[in-house]
């Protein structure tokens, strides 16, 4: 009979940490990988590439105005980056053209730049930016107001944001990662708004994009356990209506997400390492 091959195995003699997370597994634990459990000087890196994460979207959130076009956007972002010694994460990955994503309210994600995109005021969009530093990732993004807009895309931008809060209390360290789709989905579903089930957050770090994958609905099946050293994003999707989305049919890429029902939907997303105390925020 074959033995069962282990998912976790540890590099040289086993730690108390080790065998916590080897004895989880024994018990039927969906546990990491250990290449998934950063090394201290990793975690450093990472946060290194967030905090030039964080000056890219400081300064998007400086310059962003009705009139300019979602094109200048992407040339704020890569100027920043390569004067930072960094280079951006989207910029050619799996096609994608430009060095960010700008999705104007009923683009979910995956928005491309472009010359006629230009901000109205009363848009809502989202601006997303991954870095890659010194061959580390950090991935964020957020949800900027242009001028005034009505109460109810104001709502769905307020709600959004605490539904990346109430998913972050619910990551504790050896939890299912699951437990955060569990919190957000039902705090969603008290304001009347779709959880986009088609697109998750995930492990990040070393690559662009890692397990765990981080669902923001809930789900019954069990999923991996987040032990302290791994680094994730949280990033839901909330839709002002329908949680079903679709490819834009004209966009010649494959990218844009749109709403099923092209009501508006918004994002915010951060990156985390898990700690024995808690996430800790890579990207302010």
């Amino acid at each position: 009979m074959a033995k069962h091959r282990l998912r976790y195995v540890p590099k040289g003699v086993p730690t108390e940490f080790d065998l916590r997370v080897m004895e989880l597994e024994r018990k039927g634990a969906h546990v990491p990988t250990r290449e998934l459990i950063k090394t201290p000087e990793q975690i450093e890196g990472i946060r290194r590439a967030g905090v030039v994460n964080t000056g890219v979207l400081d300064t998007v959130e400086q310059e962003i105005h009705a009139g300019m076009s979602t094109l200048e956007i992407d040339k704020i972002c890569r100027e920043y980056c390569a004067d930072h010694g960094a280079t951006p994460a989207c910029l050619g990955y799996g096609g994608f053209p430009m060095s960010v994503c700008t999705s104007i309210n009923e683009v979910v994600c995956h928005g491309i730049p472009k010359s006629k995109d230009i901000l109205r005021e009363g848009d809502i969009i989202n601006v997303d930016f991954t870095t890659i530093l010194d061959g580390y990732y950090a991935d964020a993004s957020r949800m900027f107001i242009i001028g005034e807009t009505t109460p109810a895309k104001e709502r769905l931008v307020r709600v959004t944001k605490e539904c990346l809060e109430i998913g972050l209390k619910a990551a504790r360290p050896w939890c299912d990662v699951n437990d955060i789709g569990r919190a957000i989905e039902p705090y969603a579903h008290e304001h009347g708004y779709g959880v986009v089930r088609d697109l998750t957050g995930h492990g990040v770090g070393c690559q662009f994009h890692e397990d765990p994958e981080v669902c923001h609905f809930a789900q019954r099946r069990r999923g991996m356990i987040l032990v302290p050293g791994m680094v994730f994003t949280i990033e839901p999707m909330i839709n002002m209506g329908t949680w079903k989305v679709f490819i834009d049919a004209d966009d010649p890429f494959g990218w844009e997400v749109i709403t099923g029902d092209l009501k508006p939907s918004a994002q915010w997303e951060h990156t985390f390492v898990m700690t024995e105390d808690g996430p800790e925020v890579l990207t302010h």
